[in-house]
């Protein structure tokens, strides 16, 4: 039908569902969130939100694509997951421990370990890339390369995923894709290097999404917000924002 006419078409979706779900829909891709603190209540509301959304397949003749629909069950690092089943039309929705949702890698205890082992790899074939073309390069270009490869992996999400143990691993691989451009030696302080280079770090990128964040989100914030920031060495950062 073309993408404006689809979105037209199930523009009404969220409409029917009634029953203690959120539903979000972006393009092609829809996802519900469902909350609950036991298990067989949570597992009865996720089956009558399924059944509603079957109604309005049914309305509408349109049909799931059960290869592609999971659901994941998120909870903290104490508690076991709850041993749910989720069915459609008496085929059974298959769970996850992590998935794709829009670019971001996400696992059931929401650590980012995964979405962080999957950027590594991209992360260290721009070090390799910068590694090759540096003794030919002038160093305009090697800045050109770096904006053109690193920049948008780590930018993308690093406000949920940068202040998490992991990130530290992205941001190793910074300090030496750094080092490469700048042939200093692997025992080099990074500080003054991202100085020169105008180069945000990890954790001050990570700083400044969340600054534009809320900025971007003032009108639906307090007028004075405090934030309680972790930096790499273990330190607290309070910043007190006066959103005007």
């Amino acid at each position: 039908m073309g993408p404006l006419l689809f979105l037209l078409y199930i523009n009404d979706l969220p409409n029917a569902i009634i029953h203690n779900a959120t539903p979000i829909l972006f393009a092609d891709d829809t996802s519900i969130i469902n909350t609950g603190r036991d298990a067989r209540t949570f597992q009865d509301d996720l089956n009558t939100t399924f059944r509603q959304i079957s109604e309005w397949f049914q309305l509408h003749s349109l049909s799931l694509n059960i290869s592609k629909t999971h659901f994941i069950q998120f909870s903290s690092k104490s508690l076991n997951d709850s041993d749910i089943n989720i069915t459609y039309e008496n085929n059974y929705i298959s769970k996850v421990n992590d998935l794709n949702f829009l670019g971001l890698n996400i696992n059931n205890p929401l650590s980012w370990k995964t979405h962080i082992d999957k950027i590594v790899p991209k992360l260290s074939s721009a070090c390799f890339a910068m590694r090759a073309v540096k003794p030919f390069m002038s160093p305009q270009m090697l800045k050109a390369i770096y904006y053109s490869h690193f920049p948008h992996i780590i930018s993308y999400g690093v406000i949920f995923w940068g202040h998490t143990a992991p990130s530290t691993r992205v941001f190793r691989l910074q300090k030496r894709l750094i080092r490469i451009m700048t042939g200093s030696k692997s025992k080099d302080s990074c500080r003054k290097l991202f100085t020169s280079l105008e180069f945000l770090p990890v954790p001050s990128l990570q700083i400044f999404s969340l600054l534009r964040f809320v900025i971007k989100k003032r009108n639906f914030s307090p007028q004075i917000m405090k934030l309680t920031i972790m930096v790499p060495d273990n330190t607290l950062t309070f910043i007190t924002l006066r959103l005007i």
